[in-house]
């Protein structure tokens, strides 16, 4: 899997259909970058909205993303899911970190079109939610009440460091950091620092024995559908909480 890729565990039952809802497909602008595609998800009676960032090396058609679409529908959470420029034009390189938060932005008001009245969680697999939180470090994000990271990539496998959560601190919203146990992208002793200092804005839910892709080892008894049900219930409960 590339670095900060949406990489996941097995897909779960919960396909883009769960909770009575189908994916549809649409496009925004991204200021100075065209249009980029999206898939919206939204469940009778849908109570908050989350939009939802793929990682670096897959796009918002990630069978991950798309089981977590499901879930969360399941749980009256409709979601948002769109492309990066730079997985639009099929690039292999991913956009500038400038880019990459005008596109959260243009994400953020697109939800907020499409699902008026609901509170918005924004963030992302990886990359996706990385540049989330990038975004809103610059300036608030309109709408939305927290951010949700599905594995934030906190330093390259093997080069371990906190520089990637200085911006933490300018995030204004409460955060939750869905982590497993086995990142390689995010050693436990030097995460649990950076949540600690972030203090009550943020919680940090782990995956006992979840890798970067929150895949766990068979000698765990658990199946990539029950990692995957755990991740939708932690990110449902918080954003119920907000």
């Amino acid at each position: 899997m590339s670095a900060g890729g949406s990489g996941g565990a097995a897909r779960a039952g919960g396909a883009e259909g769960a909770g009575g809802a189908a994916a549809i497909p649409g496009t925004f602008e991204v200021p100075g970058s065209g249009a980029v595609s999206s898939l919206l998800v939204r469940p009778e009676g849908a109570r908050c909205g989350c939009v939802l960032a793929h990682g670096a090396g897959a796009g918002m058609r990630h069978p991950f993303l798309e089981s977590m679409a499901g879930l969360l529908a399941a749980r009256g959470v409709a979601t948002l899911r769109y492309q990066f420029p730079y997985m639009e034009a099929k690039r292999g390189r991913t956009d500038p970190p400038a880019v990459a938060a005008a596109t959260v932005r243009a994400a953020v008001e697109r939800a907020a079109a499409l699902l008026p009245g609901l509170p918005l969680v924004a963030g992302g697999k990886s990359f996706g939610g990385r540049m989330t939180s990038t975004a809103a470090a610059e300036a608030p994000l309109p709408g939305v009440v927290g951010i949700a990271f599905l594995g934030f990539p906190l330093h390259p496998p093997g080069k371990p460091g906190t520089s990637r959560a200085e911006h933490l601190a300018r995030v204004t919203v409460p955060m939750l950091f869905l982590q497993g146990t086995r990142d390689e992208f995010a050693e436990r002793s030097l995460l649990e620092p950076v949540v600690r200092g972030l203090g009550a804005r943020a919680t940090l839910h782990l995956v006992d024995g979840g890798n970067h892709s929150f895949g766990v080892p068979k000698s765990s008894g658990r199946t990539g559908a029950e990692v995957l049900d755990e991740l939708a219930e932690a990110l449902s409960l918080w954003a119920a909480g907000l």
